[in-house]
């Protein structure tokens, strides 16, 4: 399981679309949301690929002026075999 974080910026008077179009992503959780237009962000998904599939599609979302990546950490499932 990969879990990141990030910083998304929007335009502020569209906040509120670009936080809706966030939620709706599988995986993507908003965390917070300042009047200045940026959303502090987590991604869960089962690999890096995922992650950065999710992520890139965060950044084409209308109203999003940028997003940064802050964080990743990737666990293996203990109940997974190798």
């Amino acid at each position: 399981m990969n879990i990141s974080s990030a910083i998304v910026y929007a335009q502020a008077s569209g906040l509120e679309h670009v936080r809706k179009r966030l939620l709706a992503i599988a995986g993507v959780e908003v965390h917070a949301a300042g009047s200045d237009g940026r959303l502090v962000v987590s991604i869960e998904s089962p690999g890096d690929q995922d992650t950065a599939d999710i992520f890139e599609a965060i950044q084409r979302l209308d109203g999003v002026l940028a997003a940064s990546l802050v964080y990743s950490h990737f666990e293996s499932d203990p109940d997974q075999k190798v």
